[in-house]
């Protein structure tokens, strides 16, 4: 069966108008498609790892691809979340060694992505995390406890996706990508004004689902913005042996839609880049995608041995563009944090810390029937013996302890 979208095709250049919306877009930077579709030639970076504003002309912008630093109430509320985030990463990973989590994949070192990715959306928008997004999931606000709760190895996901509009963290690689172009559809049906952002790793660009979810958003014509956290690995493959594209970014263009990388760990230029994409998605530009280059300071997992398949010294490199530091630096040379400030902001993370502690530490009453319940609306018939037998072994045993005793 042929699917197809009531929209006419992009045709590639203005001398060929065409009413599309990704041409109109392109209309207003005055620009050609081809320049509106392909990234700019180098990555966008608007703050140094020295914490430096750059020069707008070494800001890596071209016509079309020009981003204002957002407001200071924006970048001061993506600091709060960067050290709140950072806070939650380690205490995350104290509790996986105390045995209160039961696996936790860190994003410590890819903060900035994970609070961009939030802070670019309004109420009313969706965003789709992967498994290593739960600091860009708590940043969406949605209660710390319940954001890990997936992690200590419940059988539900912790938190109500509809109340929040957070997709629920997915350990299979690249579904949530599925999932988000399906919203969407939805909303554009329903005449909503709702963007999507989809999140995803590098290691993701190499599935078949995400060539399915880029190539139905934008033959849809879905707002959509794609946001592709390149940390260099997928678990313990290197970027380089799953794409020799010039960069993620350049991706887009085959599949009709525009392009932009940034500097992953440079959280202004993250907040300009993605506040764009969403203002220009719900525009009705269509679907956008967005490469952050970022780096895994930590292992995939606990359960991962990173030293097995990177340098020691390539860690060290990315140390040093560390986006905490780099935006305590910037905010203190433009007298927009103190230390009142930077003292009422590690309070406020410890504080969410200790509530991790306090929540996760807690026994949670187990139900073995749970493992049944929730499979089916109506269980099957195989269901219901699974469940009984269960339910008959259990008793079995407590009658002997009982008795034993």
């Amino acid at each position: 069966m042929t699917i197809s979208a009531d929209h006419p095709p992009l045709h590639p250049t203005l001398e060929q108008p065409t009413g599309d919306a990704a041409s109109e877009a392109v209309r207003k930077f005055g620009i050609t498609v081809e320049d509106y579709m392909l990234p700019a030639r180098h990555q966008i970076q608007m703050v140094d790892p020295e914490g430096q504003l750059k020069a707008d002309t070494e800001q890596g912008t071209e016509p079309g691809h020009e981003y204002p630093v957002p407001g200071d109430a924006e970048l001061m509320a993506a600091y709060e979340q960067l050290v709140i985030g950072r806070r939650v990463n380690d205490q995350n990973s104290a509790l996986v060694r105390q045995g209160r989590m039961a696996v936790y994949p860190s994003s410590h070192g890819q903060e900035a992505c994970q609070v961009a990715a939030a802070l670019c959306l309004a109420d009313g928008d969706w965003m789709f995390p992967t498994y290593r997004d739960s600091v860009a999931v708590m940043a969406r606000g949605v209660d710390p406890v319940q954001t890990m709760t997936i992690f200590r190895g419940d059988w539900h996901g912790g938190y109500d996706p509809a109340k929040h509009k957070v997709g629920i963290q997915c350990t299979p690689l690249t579904t949530q990508l599925l999932h988000a172009v399906g919203v969407a559809h939805a909303a554009k049906l329903r005449g909503e004004d709702t963007v999507v952002l989809a999140m995803c790793g590098d290691g993701a660009t190499s599935e078949g689902d995400f060539h399915e979810a880029l190539n139905f958003a934008a033959v849809f014509h879905l707002p959509v913005v794609f946001f592709v956290q390149n940390n260099k690995y997928a678990i313990s493959v290197p970027l380089a042996h799953q794409s020799v594209a010039p960069s993620l970014a350049h991706k887009a263009v085959g599949y009709g839609m525009a392009g932009e990388r940034v500097d992953g760990n440079d959280v202004v230029a993250l907040l300009a880049v993605l506040d764009r994409a969403v203002k220009l998605a719900r525009e009705g530009s269509g679907p956008l995608l967005v490469e952050a280059q970022t780096y895994r300071m930590q292992a995939h997992t606990n359960a991962d041995d990173a030293t097995r398949y990177r340098e020691d010294s390539e860690v060290a490199e990315w140390l040093a563009k560390d986006p905490i530091s780099r935006m305590r630096i910037y905010l203190t040379d433009r007298e927009l944090l103190d230390d009142d400030g930077a003292s009422r902001i590690a309070a406020h993370a410890e504080e969410i810390a200790t509530q991790l502690r306090r929540g996760l530490g807690e026994d949670v009453p187990v139900d073995a029937q749970d493992l049944f319940r929730h499979v089916f609306a109506v269980p099957t018939a195989q269901l219901k013996e699974q469940a009984a037998m269960l339910a008959d072994e259990l008793a079995r045993e407590t009658s002997a302890e009982q008795a034993a005793k």
